[in-house]
Parts: C-alpha cells; sequence; structure tokens
C-alpha cells in the first residue's frame, strides 16, 4: 500500500500591531500645501543648560559662549513621505502565486495608518491622536528630537535610546556614499557623502576637532533626555578615541549619580600593532532617574569546568559522593554517568546566635556556637529539612551546603561582553559602520518591555529598527543620510521574524499553564503587545526557598514509615544495624569475605536465603528512597522562585511575521533662521555676535562661493561629454534669481537664470514653480535651480511654459570650502535626471509600470535621452493615488542586495519562485485601473536621490 503523502500546512504571515499606542496626526507631504502658516513655522525650543556649580565639567574651546544662554533648537513640522505595510507586499506576492484576487485585504491593511475620528481631522494637524505607526525619519535629529517633543508631545515617552554617533572626528568613514558600496575611504572625493545635514553636524570638525565634536553630542544628549521617560535608558556606544569624554558630558547631562555601567564589547580579534591591540568598543549605559529606572538582567548559560566553580564534586545515584578525579579535570576520562556536580557551599552565617545550636546529622553533632556564627538555615526546623533534601556535605569535622550546578544554571552579563564580536551573528552588513545586532539586541532587552518606544537618531543601516520591531518595542529613527534611510527601509521591509507566543493570546495562555503546570487561564483576550511574551525561564534554587519548604516535611513522612519497615527488615536478615545513610546499593557475592567485612555483617548471616531476600529488600528499600527524593526535589523546583530568559521567548512555528507598519518622514524644507535666547534674529553686523563667530563658527557667504564655483566647475549630467559651461556668469538682482548665466547652444548662446537653495534645507516644487516664473518674467531660456536636496514632489517639474528646469545637486564639497579645497572640483553641480516612465496595457484590462530608466537633459544638443535602469535602486508604486498619501502598495529592488532573502527561504512553499522573481525588475505586476483614476510611482538611486511622479490611468 503506497504512503500517504502528508501535506506541510502553509506558514501564516502575520504581524504585530500596537492598539494602545498612538501618535499625532501629522500633515503628509501632500498637505504641507493647505497647512496653517503658523503650523508651517518652526517653532522655537528652548533647554536649559547645566548648572556649573554642580559638579566638575569637562571644558572644551566655544563651551563658555555656548553656556552663555539656553540651548535653542528650532522644532519645524515633520511630513510623512511614504506609508509602508511590509505585510501588504507579501500578501500581494501571495495573491500573485495563487492566481486569485482580493483587493479589499489591502485597503483593510492600510487602514493601520488610519485612526482618526472623521474626515475632517485628516487636515487638523496635531488636534487628533491616530493608530501607532512606526517611523524613519529623515533630518538633523536636533531638530527631529525637538520636534517630536514640542510638536507631538512625545516629551518623556521614550523608554530607551540607542546613540551610536561617530567614534572619531573624520568625516568620510562615518558615512556611507551609496548603497551599492561600503568601501568608503578618507581623502576620497568621490566618496564624499552628499548629504548637507551630516556635513553641518560635521563641518567644524575640521577646524575644531574634537571640540566641534562634544558640542555636537551635548546639544543631541540634551535634548535626547528631554524625551526619555523617568525610568528610561539611554545606550551611547563609542570607541576607545573619545569615550573618557563623552562619558564626562554625560555626567553634566544626566548626572554622574545616574550613571549605570561602562560596557565594553569586544568586536573584532584584533590587528597587527606596534603596541597592544584594540579590540573593543564601549557603551556608555545612563539612565533619567536611577532611583526609577527600568532593567531586566541578560542572563546566558553557564557551563562548568570540572574541578572548578560548582563542579569540584559528584553527587552519585546512591546520594554518596567524591572529588572530581585529577583524570577527569583534564578531560582523560568522561565522568560517571547520572551524577550531578556540585559545590559544596557556606551554611554558617557570622554572628552567634542567643542560645547554642547543636545539630545532630548523621550520628554527629555540629555546632555553630564555637565558631561564633549561626546556621543559614533555621533552627531546627530549616536545617532538617536540608537533610531531608539530602543538601548536606560533610567535610571531616564541618558540614556544607551542597549547591548544585543545575540549581542555577544561567549566569548574568557582566559589563565586559566577549560574545559580540563580528563573527558572533549571522546578518550580512550592508552599511559601513553598522553595529552588530546583538550589541542592540541586549541592550534594548535590559532596558524596555514590548510595547515600549525605542528611539535612534542615528539610523545607519536600521539595525535598532530591525532589532525593536523583532521584540515588539515601537521604534523612531532618525538619520541624515538618504542613504542611511534607503538601505533602513529595505531591511525592514524584507525582514523575518519569528512569530513569538503573547502572553495576552489564547495560544499564549495555553503555553503558559503548560510551562506552570497550571490549568489554563479563562480570562479573555485582545493580543495586546505590552503584556510580553510567553518566556522560557530557569529555577533560581537557593537555600532559603528549601529551608522554608514544608512541603518537604509532608513527603519525608509520606515516606518514612515504609523505609523505616524495610530498614527493620532487612537489618533482621542480615543481622546488621544498618543506619538510612549506611544501606549499600546491593550485597557482595557469598565469597566475598573482605566485602561483607566492610559491611560488618556476621559471617553466619550469609545464607542463600538472607542474601537472597536482602538483595530483594535493598532494591525496595532503594526504589521507593529515590522516589522520595525525586518527589522532594519536584518540589524544590516548584516552590523555587524563577528568572524570565527575557531573549527566549517561545514561538509559534506555524506563523512568520514582517516588519508592521510605518512611515517615511522628513523634515520641513524651510530655512530655519538662527535667534538668540531673546528669540530675536541674530544680526551678523553686530561687532560681538561678529567676533564670536569669527572665532567658534565662521561664516561665508554662502551664494558667492556657490557662483564662484559654479563658474568654474559648471554644471555636469550624467554622461562626461554633456557640460553646462558658462561663459559668464553675473549676479542678478532678483528674488529667488541670484545670477545671470551664459553658455552655448551649439552655436547659439543662451541665458540661465540660476536659483540657489538653501545651505541646509530643501527645496520644494513651490520653490520652483516661483523661481522658474521670476526666471519667465526676466526674459531668461532657462533656470538652472542648484540645491544640496529636493522634495520628490519636485521631482516631475521640469518645465514652466517655455522655460526649462534643469535641477542640479549640488555635492557637499561645497558645504566645505577651503576645508576640502584639495578634493577636487569635478562634478560639484550634478543634475540627477528624471525617471523614464511607460504605462503598459495588460490582460484583464489591467495595467503595468515599466521604469525604463533615467532622462537625461543634453545641453550640447538641448535633446533628452535615456539612460538604462542601472543607477536605480529601487523603485515603488501607489497603484491607488489619492493625492492624500503615498503608500507603497509595490516595491522593487533593481540592486544586487536582496532585502527579501530570508522571506523567500522561509515562505518558499507558499510564494513561488516567479512570484518572488518580480521583486526584482525593471516592470511591475500587473494590476487594476484605480479607482482614483492615479498612479504615483517613486523612484530612488543609488544615492538615496528620491523623485516621484504621478500618472492619471483611466
Amino acid at each position: 500500500m503506497a504512503t500517504k503523502k502528508i501535506t506541510k500546512a502553509p506558514l501564516i504571515v502575520e504581524t504585530l500591531k500596537h492598539d494602545d499606542a498612538t501618535r499625532k496626526n501629522i500633515p503628509t507631504a501632500e498637505y504641507q500645501s493647505v497647512m496653517a502658516k503658523d503650523e508651517q513655522k518652526p517653532v522655537r525650543v528652548e533647554y536649559e543648560r547645566r548648572n556649573r556649580d554642580l559638579d566638575p565639567q569637562l571644558v572644551w574651546r566655544g563651551k563658555d559662549e555656548q553656556d552663555w544662554s539656553n540651548l535653542i533648537v528650532q522644532a519645524p513640522p515633520l511630513y510623512i513621505q511614504e506609508k509602508v505595510h511590509p505585510k501588504v507586499l507579501i500578501d500581494d506576492l501571495k495573491r500573485q502565486s495563487e492566481k486569485t484576487a482580493a483587493p479589499a485585504a489591502q485597503v483593510d491593511l492600510f487602514a493601520d495608518f488610519n485612526g482618526l475620528p472623521n474626515t475632517d481631522a485628516k487636515t487638523e494637524f496635531y488636534q487628533h491622536d491616530g493608530h501607532w505607526a512606526n517611523r524613519m525619519i529623515l533630518g538633523d535629529s536636533l531638530s527631529v528630537m525637538a520636534s517630536l517633543a514640542e510638536r507631538e508631545g512625545l516629551r518623556g515617552k521614550v523608554q530607551c535610546i540607542y546613540f551610536d554617533p561617530p567614534y572619531g572626528i573624520k568625516f568620510n568613514s562615518n558615512f556611507q556614499w551609496s548603497t551599492t558600496s561600503r568601501d568608503v575611504k578618507d581623502g576620497n572625493a568621490e566618496h564624499i557623502t552628499r548629504e548637507p545635514e551630516q556635513v553641518k553636524a560635521f563641518r567644524d570638525t575640521w577646524r575644531d576637532g574634537i571640540h566641534s565634536y562634544l558640542t555636537y553630542l551635548r546639544d543631541r544628549l540634551t535634548v535626547a533626555r528631554d524625551l526619555l521617560t523617568e525610568s528610561g535608558s539611554i545606550f551611547v556606544q563609542i570607541g576607545d578615541e573619545n569615550v573618557h569624554r563623552v562619558r564626562a558630558v554625560m555626567e553634566e547631562v544626566f548626572g554622574a549619580e545616574n550613571f549605570i555601567s561602562q560596557i565594553s564589547i569586544q568586536t573584532t580579534s584584533g590587528f597587527k600593532t606596534n603596541y597592544i591591540g584594540n579590540i573593543a568598543d564601549y557603551v556608555l549605559w545612563f539612565v533619567r532617574d536611577k532611583t526609577k529606572g527600568k532593567s531586566h538582567p541578560p542572563f546566558f548559560k553557564k557551563g562548568f569546568e570540572l574541578g572548578e566553580g560548582n563542579a569540584r564534586w559528584l553527587m552519585f545515584e546512591d546520594f554518596s559522593y567524591r572529588g572530581v578525579s585529577a583524570a577527569e579535570r583534564r578531560g582523560e576520562v568522561p565522568i560517571p554517568a547520572n551524577t550531578l556536580p556540585y559545590k559544596p557551599g557556606d551554611i554558617l552565617s557570622q554572628g552567634r546566635p542567643k542560645e547554642p545550636q547543636p545539630f545532630q546529622f548523621q550520628d554527629k553533632t555540629y555546632d555553630s556556637w564555637s565558631k561564633n556564627s549561626h546556621w543559614k538555615a533555621s533552627f531546627p526546623q530549616g536545617m532538617n529539612r536540608l537533610a531531608k533534601a539530602n543538601r548536606i556535605h560533610v567535610a571531616k569535622n564541618s558540614i556544607q551546603y551542597v549547591r548544585f550546578h543545575t540549581d542555577f544554571p544561567v549566569s548574568v552579563h557582566g559589563n565586559v561582553w566577549t560574545d559580540t564580536g563580528s563573527g558572533s551573528f549571522t546578518d550580512d552588513k550592508v552599511y559601513v559602520v553598522q553595529t552588530n545586532t546583538s550589541i542592540v539586541e541586549r541592550c534594548i532587552l535590559m532596558a524596555t518591555d514590548p510595547g515600549d518606544l525605542v528611539l535612534d537618531p542615528t539610523c545607519g543601516s536600521g539595525t535598532t529598527a530591525y532589532v525593536a520591531e523583532q521584540w515588539g518595542r515601537r521604534w523612531i529613527t532618525i538619520d541624515t543620510s538618504r542613504v542611511s534611510l534607503a538601505l533602513a527601509r529595505a531591511r525592514i521591509m524584507g525582514a523575518r521574524y519569528p512569530f513569538y507566543l503573547l502572553a495576552d493570546s489564547r495560544e499564549g495562555q495555553i503555553k503558559e499553564a503548560e510551562v506552570m503546570r497550571t490549568a489554563p487561564s479563562s480570562s479573555p483576550t485582545r493580543g495586546n503587545v505590552r503584556q510580553g511574551f510567553v518566556y522560557e525561564r530557569v529555577s533560581h534554587i537557593m537555600l532559603e526557598t528549601i529551608a522554608n519548604n514544608a512541603e518537604i516535611d509532608v513527603i519525608w513522612d509520606k515516606y518514612q514509615p515504609e523505609l523505616e519497615a524495610l530498614r527493620a527488615d532487612l537489618n533482621a536478615t542480615l543481622g546488621s544495624a544498618w543506619q538510612e545513610w549506611e544501606i549499600p546499593r546491593g550485597l557482595p557475592e557469598p565469597d566475598d569475605v573482605l566485602g561483607w567485612k566492610k559491611l560488618k555483617i556476621d559471617s553466619s548471616s550469609r545464607t542463600s536465603d538472607a542474601g537472597q531476600k536482602a538483595k530483594t529488600l535493598i532494591k525496595t528499600w532503594w526504589d521507593a528512597r529515590i522516589a522520595r527524593q525525586k518527589e522532594i526535589d519536584a518540589s524544590i523546583a516548584a516552590k523555587a522562585e524563577f528568572e524570565y530568559l527575557y531573549d527566549k521567548p517561545y514561538d509559534d512555528k506555524k506563523k512568520v511575521r514582517v516588519a508592521g507598519p510605518f512611515t517615511v518622514e522628513s523634515l520641513s524644507p524651510h530655512r530655519v533662521l538662527g535667534v538668540d535666547e531673546n528669540d530675536e534674529l541674530i544680526d551678523p553686523n553686530d561687532p560681538k555676535v561678529a567676533e564670536r563667530q569669527a572665532e567658534y563658527n565662521a561664516e561665508r557667504n554662502f551664494v558667492q562661493i556657490i557662483l564662484e564655483n559654479l563658474k568654474t566647475a559648471g554644471v555636469q549630467q550624467a554622461h562626461k561629454e554633456n557640460k553646462i559651461d558658462f561663459t559668464s556668469l553675473t549676479p542678478w538682482p532678483g528674488d529667488l534669481v541670484c545670477a545671470d548665466g551664459r553658455y552655448r547652444e551649439g552655436t547659439e548662446e543662451k541665458r540661465a537664470a540660476v536659483f540657489i537653495g538653501p545651505e541646509f534645507g530643501t527645496v520644494s516644487r513651490p520653490d520652483l514653480v516661483a523661481a522658474a516664473r521670476e526666471a519667465g518674467d526676466s526674459g531668461f531660456d532657462v533656470l538652472i535651480a542648484c540645491a544640496f536636496n529636493y522634495d520628490a514632489h519636485s521631482s516631475e517639474f521640469d518645465k514652466l511654459g517655455r522655460i526649462p528646469v534643469l535641477k542640479a545637486r549640488m555635492n557637499a564639497d561645497l558645504h566645505m570650502a577651503e576645508d576640502l579645497k584639495n578634493t577636487g572640483k569635478g562634478n560639484l553641480f550634478v543634475i540627477f535626471g528624471e525617471p523614464d516612465i511607460d504605462i503598459l496595457e495588460a490582460e484583464d484590462g489591467q495595467v503595468r509600470v515599466k521604469v525604463n530608466g533615467v532622462d537625461v537633459f543634453h545641453p550640447n544638443t538641448g535633446e533628452v535621452r535615456s539612460d538604462g535602469a542601472d543607477g536605480i535602486a529601487c523603485w515603488f508604486i501607489d497603484i491607488d493615488y489619492n493625492e492624500e498619501s503615498f503608500f507603497v502598495r509595490h516595491a522593487y529592488f533593481l540592486g544586487a542586495n536582496d532585502p527579501y532573502k530570508a522571506l523567500k527561504t522561509t515562505l518558499k512553499a507558499e510564494i513561488n519562485e516567479e512570484a518572488w522573481a518580480t521583486l526584482n525588475s525593471d516592470t511591475s505586476r500587473a494590476f487594476d485601473k484605480p479607482k482614483s483614476g492615479r498612479i504615483a510611482v517613486k523612484v530612488i538611486n543609488h544615492l538615496g536621490d528620491e523623485v516621484m511622479k504621478v500618472f492619471r490611468v483611466v
């Protein structure tokens, strides 16, 4: 008969939602234009500086001047650029694999982003609370954190901050310039990051070195402290170069009394050096208020080395014991089977009792009085229970407590972590300074519970967000780098996690009852993440719990009559006078004279009948004796305290989890003007201000520098032969247009209006429209906009009437002026072309989107050509764009890195290879025509630049 094939049930894809948590309703990028003017303006937030009389302080250049006033931070609004729900993408792939359609499920899932009371609330910003979604924010962490605190009410709401600032004061080695390469070298002009906020944060480093670095850190730590709950923790990862300075700054901001630990983390096996190898970084742990801090001890499985620690003695099945032999200690011979390693420990405590406490054990009396001590267990009851539990070790003239290795088989990690080196986990590294997952994981698990909020001011590759998502924590991650967010977004979208059993679920109640050997709870469940998971746990058996366990007496009394009767019968049969602890496991052979002599048995009692009966009695006695011991041991384990292993929750093997909903956000594009402590605009002509700035924060004429470099370097297109070289460039007295540039197109001279965006800000579509209108009114032929950043909505604006609009992205070299003068002037102004996108008809009235590449304007011919899709890292589609927010309903990744690698392996039975292959394509899967009549396509290149186009599809 043929064997029936068992079909494995398909894995269920789930996600975690934080139903009890909310977040303020903030505007999407689409709603920026309808915001009230006062809401669009940055909010001034003031942070009190330290009281210099309180404690010693670290002093650096410029600090005294900074302490003249409080720290003033401008908090602009945040705008949602994308709404991402990874489960939507997986569900769509499953439908593609199954060739079925169920579009309604997507609508329901995107409702996770809503939760507002009514439709009008969508534009009543900061007034309503909606469903929680995790957050990935582009911008300077100083402004972002201030905005979260002041505008969104997150002051005192963050449980944990993990801050991984640059370790030194060199620039490029801390930042990754492209999603395609982690090879970053200082001094290589091609590898200079193009992120203006990053350059702003570290620009002064070239001039003031560590002084600017410490100012940068102190400002951000001050704002971060404001976000922490009273029980909250902050972890700062730092290298040995600056750990001592950073600790001093943290003591100034958080108070030396709130310092918890300086953790050493092994990162490598070391490099060859003339001196001693540096193999460690450090994590500085402070809490907001040490008296209220939250902490869970991080346990690890405790090994044992024979002859050392808790494994110096061996106890056998007959409860006899001996020390570990030298051969066993060296590993030359194994220890006997069914033996328990243990260590004899103190059973006495200092201090003589009021009265003597003579304790009789195995026909010998032991006294604590003479040693000026008392028994650790209560006398006589507790001591008798230790004896009944077989927990007393006899050593010459004293007794000790038997502490088995299994009594507490784990230890707490100290502040030296040697298991976190680069080879200790298997995550592929995608970012130049990516932190080991295990380090962040341990810190978050020590300081938070499921549902708590975790913040990371330096996102990098998104390790903190990745770890927080895995362990059911809410997260906000911030970075100034578009490359970082592009990598982090892909990592979170493709992440695969175990589905941990929620304590507040029926499956969790059943598992908890199984672990605790109790009946399952019948209380209703809601799947609340804040109730935590069902965790593995270990017993923590201590002398006190044994001495206070009254059940030991009950078990002893239950077995004692039977054991005593068997012992009496055995002694009568053999003519012996054995006490309980003297009964052997067996009898010698009849002719073993020496063996019988050791047992002190008279030779006349060695008849065959008596010997056979004695063997039966001995076996029966030992069976009852072992049964009693097992029951006592079970009682001890059941009554013992236990410790939760917070890094070992039970998981449901029938489910797999993907990341929950999150949003991608950015700061307001508005330029922030400097204000003093009196909330007045800083006048650069003020002699005092000019003197301070000349010494500590030298200003340059930004527009003048840009024009000088623009005239020298020109504007580079994608191809080397296509470059705008100006024959002249003169200032122009316009509102937005600041220069009149002349260049040749063939044999004809063209006039270009030059618009220069803010030094530390983003140019939006309204800015370009206004500048193009001004250029047209003034008779220019073309508008050349120069900016460090453009928002995604400006991407499709390339012409206003007869005026073409060229958007040149400026290289970050231009922030540094003379500081980086040796890195070359090539490609200082580069135009990122528009994506070339086709809408294709598909079967059954559906459509597809094809990204052909990027359109590039060629100034020598005036033509627009299309390059291939090689320069595109990823692209997203909102297949039913409502002009209110961009939902990522389709995602495609064209780079070499595959963010869905882990999920492909797990869900290979649920989603076929053909469906997975569509994720790495320049052509989308077919989808129904949108009800809104519009779709939006967002394209991101390897440098993190984003462009978005909206298409009408009917």
